[in-house]
C-alpha cells in the first residue's frame, strides 16, 4: 500500500514538473491564443475579399486563396492542439488525434510553402514572358497546379501513417506527441517540404528582381532617348520681326498631348521643324497655339526627371517587397527545420530545453499569420476590400446594437 503511495506521489511530482509555471502558462496560452485568433481572421478575410470583392476576382488569385485554406487549417487543426499540448506538458486526447495533429502540421506546412512556390512561378512567368503567359493564365491551369500542390503536400505528410514512423505502438498519456524522429524519413519530408521549395523560390525571385529592374532600366532609358529627339525638333514658332514686315518664318506642328494610359511614352506629330541653335533676330515673337518653345523642352525634361524617379521608386519597392517574403520565409522556417533535421542525428541534443523547441516550432506556425499580410498589403484592391469588408461588419455590428 505505501509503495502504491510512494508511486502516486513520484507520479504527481513528475505532472507538475513538466508544467509550467502559472505566469508562465498565462502569459503562453494568451500570447498565442492571440496569434491563433489573428491567423484565423486574417486568412478568412482574404479568402471572402477575393469571392465578395469583384477586381480581386482574378484567376492569379486563386493561389493567394489556396495559401489562406493551408494557413487557415494551420491555425485550426494544429495551433490550438499545441497550445493545449505546451501549457499541460503531456498529451491526453489520445493516440488518433495525435496522429491528426502530427499529419496535419507536415502537410499544412508543406502546402502553404509549395502555394508561396507557385505565386512565385505566376509572377514570374506574368513579368518574363506577359504576352504569352497571358492567354494561358486560365482557371484550368490554376486548378492543376493548386491540386498539384496539395497533392505533394499529401505525399510528402502521409507516409508515417503508413509504418514510416518511430511513434509508440501502445500510446498512453505518459507518451509523447512529437513529429516522426525516423532519420531518413525526416530527410525525406525537410528536403521535399522546404529545402527544395526554398532553393526554388530563391531562385525564382532572384530571376523576378532581374527582369522587372532590366525592364525598368529599359523603359527609362527610352523614355530619355525620347526625350533627346523631341528636344531636337519640336520648335514651333511664327516670329514677326521689330519692323512689323511680316513673319520671318513660319513653323507649324501639332503635339500629341502627354498620354494617360501610358505615360512612358511621348508621341508627338510635327509637319515643319526648325532647329533650336538657331537664334532669331530681336523680334517680338508670336507662338502659335501660345506655345513657347523653351517651355516644350523643360517639360519634356521635368517629365522624363518623373518618369526615372517612378522608374527608381518602383524598384526600391520592389527590393523592399522581396526583402519583405524572403526574409519572413527563411527567417520563419529556417531555424526550426535545421533543428528539425539536427535531433535525429545529434543524440547530445535530444535534451533540448522544450522552450527553445517550442519558440521554433511557433516561430514556424507564426508564418502562416504573416502570409495573409505580405502577400495582400502590397495590393490596392486587397486594401480596399479590407476597408469595404470592415466597414460592413462595423455597420453590422452597430445595427445590431441598436
Amino acid at each position: 500500500m505505501s509503495g502504491k503511495n510512494h508511486t502516486a506521489d513520484v507520479d504527481d511530482e513528475k505532472d507538475l514538473s513538466i508544467m509550467l509555471p502559472i505566469w508562465e502558462m498565462v502569459v503562453t496560452g494568451f500570447s498565442l491564443t492571440i496569434i491563433i485568433i489573428f491567423t484565423i481572421l486574417s486568412n478568412v478575410l482574404v479568402i471572402v475579399s477575393v469571392f465578395t470583392y469583384r477586381p480581386l476576382r482574378k484567376v492569379q488569385n486563386f493561389f493567394i486563396v489556396s495559401l489562406a485554406v493551408a494557413d487557415l487549417m494551420m491555425a485550426v487543426f494544429v495551433m490550438p492542439f499545441n497550445v493545449a499540448y505546451i501549457i499541460i506538458g503531456k498529451w491526453v486526447v489520445g493516440k488518433y488525434l495525435c496522429e491528426m495533429y502530427l499529419t496535419s502540421i507536415t502537410m499544412c506546412c508543406t502546402a502553404s510553402i509549395f502555394n508561396l512556390c507557385a505565386i512565385a512561378l505566376d509572377r514570374y512567368w506574368a513579368i518574363t514572358d506577359p504576352v504569352n503567359y497571358a492567354p494561358k493564365r486560365t482557371i484550368k491551369r490554376m486548378l492543376i497546379m493548386i491540386i498539384l500542390v496539395w497533392a505533394i503536400s499529401f505525399v510528402i505528410s502521409f507516409p508515417p501513417l503508413l509504418g514510416w514512423n518511430d511513434w509508440p505502438d501502445d500510446f498512453t498519456e505518459e507518451s509523447q506527441c512529437f513529429l516522426s524522429q525516423k532519420a531518413d524519413y525526416v530527410v525525406y519530408s525537410a528536403v521535399g517540404s522546404f529545402f527544395c521549395p526554398l532553393v526554388l523560390i530563391v531562385i525564382i525571385y532572384i530571376k523576378i528582381y532581374k527582369a522587372t529592374k532590366r525592364r525598368l532600366r529599359m523603359r527609362a532609358q527610352g523614355t530619355k532617348l525620347k526625350k533627346l529627339d523631341a528636344i531636337g525638333k519640336i520648335k514651333v514658332v511664327t516670329l514677326i520681326n521689330s519692323e512689323g514686315q511680316g513673319p520671318e518664318g513660319r513653323v507649324s506642328r501639332s503635339v500629341t498631348p502627354f498620354p494617360t494610359a501610358r505615360q512612358s511614352e511621348i508621341e508627338t506629330s510635327i509637319t515643319d521643324v526648325e532647329e533650336a541653335n538657331q537664334k532669331p533676330p530681336a523680334t517680338t515673337g508670336n507662338l502659335d497655339e501660345g506655345v513657347n518653345p523653351q517651355t516644350d523642352g523643360s517639360v519634356i525634361s521635368k517629365f522624363i526627371a518623373d518618369r526615372q524617379r517612378i522608374s527608381l521608386t518602383q524598384e526600391r519597392r520592389l527590393v523592399r517587397t522581396l526583402t519583405i517574403i524572403m526574409g519572413c520565409f527563411v527567417g520563419c522556417w529556417l531555424p526550426f527545420l535545421i533543428m528539425y533535421v539536427l535531433l535525429p542525428f545529434c543524440p547530445s541534443c535530444q535534451d533540448i530545453d522544450m522552450r527553445i523547441y517550442d519558440f521554433l516550432q511557433w516561430l514556424s506556425y507564426v508564418n502562416s499569420a504573416f502570409n495573409p499580410v505580405i502577400y495582400t498589403i502590397f495590393n490596392n484592391d486587397f486594401r480596399t476590400a479590407f476597408l469595404c469588408t470592415g466597414k460592413s461588419i462595423r455597420r453590422r455590428f452597430q445595427a445590431w446594437c441598436d
